[in-house]
């Protein structure tokens, strides 16, 4: 393909387009920010080195291809990483925003960035510089570049979560990934007479449907007890939850038995509730529970995330959700001490079985590993933001926080948890004219806003509780990232309003 493909971006509540351009054409993008298009790869400024030599001379590009990005230039003789020093980058500008995610459909308003996390460009050109290296000489990519690459990333995490070293960090394609890892070794210890049956393994009633089911795929038929901690929602302080799982784990306990594994979100999925889970991680150890394992898909990025604080025995986070990294990443962290030092291997057996998880995770057969590889991508973009990725999840919080009270007070509604009980989501009423009685009733109307407004948002039904007057069954779940606008939350305010106005009820979709 000798043209690249027209590129659409929004500002606010703007359209503006970039022409095709011959495949050698630069195209100055941002007054502060070169950003030239190639087909199907977007190089900014820190990757124009690659451009510039496929254009100025195109016999060339084998020593291209065969070059990492400046700023993760490896010594294939020894394995080490001669990072390049960098002068601090300059803070993004409005107009480099908007192109870092103009491959994002304008036509919807997407806070929904919980479900799938969003990639800017800058770290997708990273990443398909790294596919390319694969596909032009496999062997040697596999040999010479791979576990050196990985080994780079697994070392930026651990510095990021303040974890005391590298081999406590395992790459894997996602939290569920991590979780089977983890009950994987669950398992085993029944099935070995290590734990009795009857044992127990406590997760919250909101943990993720997928590690739920794990869960049960894993304990029960290994001959263990699944115990839910029940929580309420809407929920109004931490207390609710923490005398909620102190019951459980009583429950566990209860006849002798044991709490062999706690399992405990950080934050909630549906409906979304950070969790206290430095509190709930400290009672586990005072009322012995063997292992907790805290399942943070949406952690990194979102919230504070530091391995000692915490202090759990396993710890996953997805770093394609508020991380930037492409689809799909995450990290398992896995606590390293004298005492304990469980047996823990990637369900994919593959040649490096029984070389250690890290090990394992890091070869699972001929697939495609370069969403582990753009980890330093993905922090030079958060450090072109004030105040790195700490000062992105105060801004997304308070923004979320903003946004839920406007649209609360719009439909005269209210919040699902506190302010400081949330993240970058959080649970906002829809009104009770809407008539959501079912999940499916939830997933439809989800559709209808998808389809028919432009408005992709997550819709969680709640049952109401025996004798509540006109309660509130639907709530929305409303992310906020940076490539949002305000104009984005008033476009899902103004089709609820619309449907409401036209008597619009989910009594209404085909059964």
């Amino acid at each position: 393909m000798s043209r690249a493909m027209c590129m659409t971006w929004r500002h606010s509540s703007r359209l503006f387009s970039c022409c095709p351009l011959p495949f050698t054409s630069p195209l100055l993008l941002a007054p502060s920010h070169f950003h030239y298009i190639i087909p199907d790869i977007i190089v900014s400024h820190h990757h124009s080195h690659l451009l510039s030599s496929f254009t100025q001379n195109p016999s060339s590009q084998s020593s291209i291809m065969e070059s990492s990005p400046p700023h993760h230039q490896q010594n294939e003789s020894n394995g080490t990483h001669n990072i390049s020093k960098k002068s601090k980058p300059m803070l993004i500008s409005e107009s480099d925003l908007r192109f870092e995610f103009s491959h994002h459909d304008p036509s919807i308003a997407r806070i929904n960035n919980g479900s799938f996390g969003s990639c800017p460009a800058s770290v997708t050109a990273a990443q398909h510089h790294w596919q390319l290296l694969f596909l032009r000489q496999p062997d040697h990519f596999y040999f010479n570049r791979l576990q050196p690459a990985i080994l780079r990333s697994r070392t930026l995490i651990k510095d990021l979560v303040n974890a005391d070293h590298v081999d406590e960090i395992s790459l894997v394609d996602n939290a569920t990934t991590a979780a089977a890892i983890v009950l994987q070794q669950i398992a085993w210890a029944f099935t070995e007479g290590r734990f009795q049956r009857g044992d127990a393994v406590v997760m919250l009633h909101y943990a993720y449907g997928a590690v739920k089911k794990s869960i049960h795929a894993y304990v029960c038929r290994a001959g263990g007890q699944v115990i839910e901690v029940p929580l309420p929602f809407p929920v109004n302080s931490n207390e609710e939850i923490v005398d909620e799982f102190r019951r459980a784990l009583m429950r566990g306990k209860a006849n002798s038995g044991r709490v062999r594994l706690a399992v405990i979100d950080h934050i909630t999925s549906m409906p979304s509730v950070l969790i206290p889970v430095k509190e709930l991680v400290k009672i586990c150890r005072e009322e012995g529970v063997d292992q907790v394992f805290v399942d943070a898909a949406h952690g990194i990025g979102c919230t504070d995330v530091d391995m000692k604080e915490i202090g759990a025995d396993f710890y996953t986070s997805n770093l394609h959700k508020w991380f930037f990294c492409p689809p799909s990443v995450a990290f398992l962290y896995c606590r390293k001490t004298p005492e304990t030092s469980p047996e823990l291997h990637h369900p994919v057996v593959s040649h490096e079985y029984g070389n250690g998880l890290a090990i394992e995770s890091g070869w699972i057969g001929t697939r495609d590993y370069s969403a582990q590889l753009v980890v330093s991508d993905a922090i030079e973009f958060t450090n072109r933001f004030e105040g790195g990725i700490e000062g992105i999840k105060k801004r997304n919080h308070d923004g979320v926080v903003e946004m839920g009270k406007m649209l609360a007070s719009a439909w005269g509604t209210n919040l699902g948890t506190p302010q400081e009980m949330c993240a970058s989501l959080i649970m906002v009423g829809l009104p009770v004219s809407l008539g959501i009685s079912s999940d499916s009733d939830a997933m439809k109307l989800r559709k209808h806003l998808r389809e028919n407004f432009g408005v992709e948002v997550p819709i969680y039904y709640r049952h109401p509780k025996d004798g509540e007057v006109n309660p509130i069954t639907g709530y929305a779940r409303i992310s906020y990232q940076v490539y949002n606008t305000i104009d984005d939350y008033y476009k899902f305010r103004d089709a609820v309003n619309q449907l409401v106005s036209d008597g619009f009820t989910c009594a209404l979709f085909p059964k």
